[in-house]
């Protein structure tokens, strides 16, 4: 337990419960995780797995290096090279809720050309 009396979180599903209870998170906030690549920062859609997004990291870095597919926010994929030499940085932040950030990717939004 920590200092507020709340269990210590044992997977990614009970630390986004952990950081909604520490930061206070109401119905118009999330909890949104974002993965950096070197120099570069993809927030995460609500419904990509961090635990899960961790282990083919961890293979790709062991097979000497693989490309990786991810789910960022307006439900699009992202394909990253990993290497050994990688710079990767997993965090976890409350932001506005935003109910179409749900990992579907046969729904995308935000700029796309079939729009104009």
């Amino acid at each position: 337990m920590d200092g507020n009396g709340l269990s210590t979180p044992a997977d990614s599903a009970e630390l986004l419960v952990y950081v909604a209870r520490m930061t206070g998170q109401t119905q118009s906030t999330m909890v949104r995780s974002s993965i950096a690549i070197d120099d570069s920062v993809f927030p995460l859609a609500q419904g990509d797995v961090v635990d899960e997004l961790v282990l083919k990291i961890e293979d790709a870095v062991r097979l000497g290096g693989r490309f990786v597919r991810f789910t960022v926010v307006g439900n699009r994929t992202v394909r990253a090279l990993i290497t050994p030499h990688s710079r990767v940085i997993i965090s976890v932040e409350a932001v506005q809720f935003d109910p179409r950030d749900d990992g579907d990717l046969d729904r995308p939004f935000g700029t796309h050309f079939d729009d104009f």
